[in-house]
C-alpha cells in the first residue's frame, strides 16, 4: 500500500528496533490514540459511577429498579452508537477521516462536561433523568463515529504486514480510557471521602473540559489519510457510501458476517472481562468500591500490553485465529473464574451459602419480574417482597414452588421467615411491615454467617488480581486484532461506513447491554452466575460463525 506520510510529519527516522514503527508513524498513532483515550474516558465515567448516578438521578424508584435503570441509561449511549456509525461513517467516506475526528471529539467532550453540571432528581425531579439520558445519547452518537475513524486512519497509514501492530495501539485506548477514569475517580474518592457521593462525583465529568481542549489541539495537527487522498484524487471515492455498504448484498452479507462472526463475541468478552467483572465485585460480592477499582486497575496495567502483543502476533499468524481462540476460551472458563472470584473475594458468603443455603418458597404465579422504569408498579405480593429483600442484601437464593395462594417464605438454613401480603395496605403500614420483615431477614442472614459486605481482611487480593488479569487477557485476544481485521474486510471507498456499523452494533448492543441483561437475569433467578450465560452464548455463536464463514485477511492489501 502507499505509505505517504502526513504533510506535517517530520522525515521518517530509522525504524525503532523494539516496535518497528518510525517516528512519523508514531506521531499518527499517538495523535489518533490519545484523542480516543479521552473519548473513552468520557464514556466510561458513567459506567464506573453507575451506582452513584442511580441515587442521584433515579431516586424516584426502588433501589433494585433504580440500579437497573441507571444501567439502562448507560446502555442507551451504546444503543445509539450504530446510528452515530452511520452518520459519521458516511461523512468520513465522503469528506475525510480527519474532519470527522474533530466533530466527534467536540460532541463527546461537551456532553460529558454537561453531565457534571446537571441538577439531581431531588432538585428538578423527572427532568433530571431525561436530561441525563439525552446527554448519554449524544455521547453514544459521537463515539459511534470515533472508533471507525481512528482505526481506519491508522490502518491507512500503516505499511503492509504491520497493520495488526499499528492498529493494536488504537485497541489499547478503550482500556486506557477506562483506566484513566478509574484513577480520577479513586483520587476524588480518597480526597473527598463521604462528600464524593454527595457532589464530588461531578469533578471527573467537569475535568472533561480540559481533556477536550487537549484532544482538539492534537486532532488539529493531523492531515488526511494518504490512502483516502489518493482515492479521492483518482475519483474513485463513493458518492453514496450507505447505499454501497448496505443496499448491495455482497457487502451487506460481509457486514452481517463480521457482526455475528466477529464483533458480537468480541464485545461480550470485552464487557464481561472489564465492566461486568467490576459490577460483580461491587454489587454481588459487596467488595468495597475503592478496593474493587484498584484491583481492576491493577489487572488493566498488567493486561494492557497484550493488546499490542496480540495485534503484532496477528500480523504473523492471522487475525481470525486469535479472535476465535479468545471467544472459545472465554466461553469455556467464565463459570470457574467467576466462582473463583467469589471464593477469593468474599469467602464468608461462599461458606454461608454452603452451610445455610437460602431459598424463596412461593407461588410462582405471584412472583413478578421486578423492573419498573417509571416507578409506577407496586410490588406488594409476598414473593416480590421476599425477593426484593434478598436482592438488596446481595444474597444468592434458589426458588421453590409453594401451593397456590400460599404466603411466600424465606428459608435460610433451618430458619424460616414468613413474608407478608402487602396488597390493600396503606403506604405507612406497608412501610412499617416491610422494614420489620427486612430486619428479620437480615438478622437471620447475619446469624447464618452471611456478611453485609466483603471482609477486607479475608479478600485474597493477589488471587483476585490474577483472575481479573486473566479476564483482561481474554479481552486483549479478541480486541487487539479486531481493528485490522475489520479494516481489511472492506474496500477503501466505503471502509469507514462498512466497518463502523458492525463494530458498533456488536459493541453497542451485544456488549453495551451485557451488564443490564446479566444483572436482570441474576435478579430474576437468584443465581449470581446465571448472567454469565449471556456472554457465553454470544461468544460461542461468534466462534462458530467466524470459523465457518469469515476469511483471514492479514495478507490482503488495502487498495481494493
Amino acid at each position: 500500500m502507499a505509505t505517504t506520510l502526513p504533510q506535517s510529519a517530520a522525515p521518517a527516522a530509522p525504524a525503532a528496533p523494539a516496535s518497528g514503527i518510525d517516528n512519523a508513524h508514531k506521531r499518527v498513532i499517538f495523535a489518533s490514540s490519545l484523542g480516543t483515550v479521552f473519548e473513552w474516558y468520557d464514556f466510561y465515567l458513567y459506567g464506573s459511577l453507575a451506582a452513584i448516578i442511580s441515587k442521584q438521578f433515579f431516586a424516584g424508584v426502588n433501589e433494585t429498579t433504580g440500579f437497573i435503570f441507571a444501567l439502562l441509561a448507560f446502555a442507551a449511549g451504546f444503543a445509539v452508537r450504530p446510528f452515530g456509525a452511520l452518520v459519521f461513517g458516511r461523512l468520513g467516506d465522503l469528506v475525510g477521516r480527519k474532519y470527522t475526528f474533530l466533530v466527534t471529539i467536540v460532541l463527546m467532550g461537551m456532553s460529558t462536561f454537561l453531565v457534571g453540571c446537571l441538577p439531581s432528581y431531588a432538585s428538578i425531579g423527572v427532568a433530571a433523568p431525561i436530561a441525563l439520558i439525552a446527554l448519554r445519547l449524544l455521547q453514544g452518537l459521537a463515539l459511534g463515529g470515533e472508533y471507525g475513524g481512528a482505526a481506519t486512519y491508522v490502518a491507512e497509514h500503516a505499511p503492509d504486514g504491520k497493520r495488526g501492530l499499528y492498529t493494536s495501539w488504537i485497541q489499547t485506548t478503550a482500556t486506557l480510557g477506562l483506566f484513566l477514569s478509574l484513577l480520577v475517580i479513586l483520587a476524588c474518592r480518597l480526597t473527598l471521602g463521604d462528600q464524593f457521593e454527595v457532589w464530588g462525583w461531578r469533578i471527573p465529568f467537569l475535568i472533561s473540559a480540559l481533556l477536550l481542549g487537549i484532544s482538539v489541539y492534537i486532532r488539529m495537527q493531523l492531515h488526511e489519510s494518504p490512502v483516502f487522498q489518493e482515492m479521492k484524487a483518482s475519483g474513485k471515492n463513493s458518492k453514496a457510501p450507505l447505499t454501497e455498504s448496505f443496499a448491495r448484498w455482497p457487502n451487506l452479507k460481509l457486514v452481517l458476517l463480521s457482526l455475528f462472526g466477529g464483533t458480537a463475541g468480541q464485545a461480550v468478552v470485552w464487557y464481561c472481562g472489564q465492566f461486568y467483572a467490576l459490577f460483580f465485585l461491587t454489587q454481588t460480592l459487596k467488595v468495597d468500591p475503592t478496593t474493587a477499582n484498584l484491583l481492576i486497575a491493577g489487572a488493566l496495567i498488567i493486561g494492557t500490553p497484550f493488546f499490542v502483543i496480540f495485534g503484532g502476533l496477528s500480523d504473523k499468524i492471522g487475525r481470525k485465529r486469535i479472535i476465535m481462540a479468545g471467544c472459545l476460551i472465554a466461553a469455556l472458563t467464565y463459570f470457574p473464574i467467576f466462582k473463583a472470584l467469589t471464593h477469593y473475594a468474599n469467602p464468608a458468603r461462599e461458606e454461608a451459602a454452603a452451610s445455610a443455603p437460602v431459598s424463596v418458597v412461593a407461588d410462582a404465579s405471584a412472583c413478578s419480574f421486578q423492573f419498573d422504569p417509571v416507578g409506577k408498579a407496586k410490588f406488594v405480593s409476598s414473593c416480590d417482597i421476599a425477593k426484593s429483600a434478598l436482592a438488596k442484601a446481595g444474597v444468592p437464593y434458589t426458588n421453590a414452588t409453594a401451593s397456590g395462594g400460599a404466603v411466600a417464605e424465606v428459608r435460610i438454613g433451618d430458619t424460616v421467615v414468613a413474608s407478608f401480603e402487602g396488597a390493600g395496605m396503606d403506604g405507612a403500614t406497608f412501610k412499617t411491615q416491610s422494614e420489620a420483615f427486612i430486619k428479620q431477614v437480615n438478622d437471620a442472614l447475619t446469624a447464618a454467617g452471611y456478611p453485609a459486605t466483603a471482609d477486607p481482611a479475608r479478600i485474597n487480593k493477589p488471587m483476585v488480581l490474577v483472575l481479573l488479569t486473566i479476564l483482561v487477557i481474554y479481552v486483549t485476544m479478541v480486541y487487539g486484532p479486531i481493528a485490522a481485521w475489520l479494516v481489511e474486510l472492506f474496500p477503501t471507498r466505503i471502509r469507514y461506513t462498512s466497518m463502523s456499523l458492525p463494530y458498533h452494533i456488536g459493541n453497542g448492543w451485544f456488549g453495551g447491554f451485557l451488564p443490564t441483561i446479566s444483572f436482570a437475569m441474576v435478579a430474576a433467578t437468584g443465581n449470581p452466575y446465571y448472567g454469565l450465560w449471556y456472554p457465553i452464548a454470544i461468544a460461542l455463536m461468534t466462534f462458530v460463525i467466524g470459523i465457518l464463514f469469515l476469511p483471514e485477511t492479514k495478507d490482503k492489501p488495502l487498495e481494493h
